[in-house]
């Protein structure tokens, strides 16, 4: 699926896999060696992740139910805690400064589409 930052008029993800069982939102990125760009990873349901045992650090953009962004972490390095908040629906995980060149930020709609 595609993800787009439509208060922006960016594109956050052109190939975001979603995570939604118990296993794969466990798993997560564990193991992979990098995210490449357009890569991203949406844990759903989901309010807060780590980098433990993670190669690379990853930009999390933290949504409701809506799709509204209400936090992002720019940037956060292998074996971090990205902390937990209330009221999020899922978790997007991306490559490290996708936030940056899309100009992400908290109050941002973003769109899913198939």
């Amino acid at each position: 699926m595609r993800i787009r930052n439509s208060t922006r008029s960016t594109q956050l993800a052109s190939d975001a896999r979603p995570a939604r069982g118990f296993w794969s939102r466990l798993v997560g990125l564990l193991g992979r060696a990098s995210l490449q760009p357009g890569e991203a990873l949406v844990l759903d349901p989901c309010n807060s992740v780590h980098t433990v045992f993670m190669r690379f650090p990853i930009d999390v953009v933290y949504v409701d139910r809506s799709r509204q962004v209400l936090k992002v972490v720019p940037d956060l390095k292998p074996f971090r805690v990205s902390g937990v908040l209330r009221g999020v629906c899922a978790v997007i995980e991306l490559p490290s400064g996708t936030i940056a060149n899309t100009g992400t930020a908290p109050g941002d709609q973003l769109v899913f589409e198939p």
